[in-house]
């Protein structure tokens, strides 16, 4: 269990956009922190947001397209304590879908990890697509969630 009191509950929702090459979509982030992440699209509910609008709002905001949410693909269904606030108090759920956009050519994507300028105590982001195949060598994803989900997308795309 946790090494805090919990007080509250962090929910997050995140968008698999997997283009018709068979690559995923992987964000690069710098948090406040100083961490260094590769995680999927997407973030924190708003309060009296639904799931569905969260997860659209967060992609406009984060690579300016709009897209189609598909179908839920997971929640996270064991305990995790939420890992980027020093003293958090909140339990993380997150939820995934499998969404689409016949945008995803105008999202703004290098093919180097970490492409930005990495500034101490400020937040960035650079966007990459992965190989669904690639990606459970992709040593990046460290979040504990993220690494369930993707083995589960990795066993779903070998079907």
């Amino acid at each position: 269990m946790s090494e805090l009191p919990l007080k509250r509950f962090n929910i997050r929702v995140y968008g698999l956009l997997i283009n018709p090459n068979q690559q995923l979509l992987v964000a690069d982030e710098s948090f406040k922190s100083g961490q260094l992440a590769t995680k999927f699209p997407g973030g924190g509910l708003e309060l009296g947001e639904g799931l569905i609008d969260g997860l659209k709002r967060e992609f406009i905001e984060e690579t300016g397209i709009e897209v189609d949410v598909k179908e839920h693909f997971y929640t996270t269904d064991f305990f995790v304590q939420s890992a980027f606030e020093l003293s958090s108090d909140s339990q993380l759920i997150s939820i995934y879908y499998l969404v689409e956009s016949n945008a995803w050519q105008q999202i703004k994507t290098s093919n180097k990890k970490f492409d930005f300028e990495f500034i101490e105590g400020v937040e960035a982001e650079s966007f990459r697509w992965v190989n669904i195949s690639e990606l459970e060598s992709e040593m990046d994803i460290v979040l504990p969630i993220d690494k369930v989900v993707v083995k589960k997308l990795v066993a779903h795309f070998k079907k």
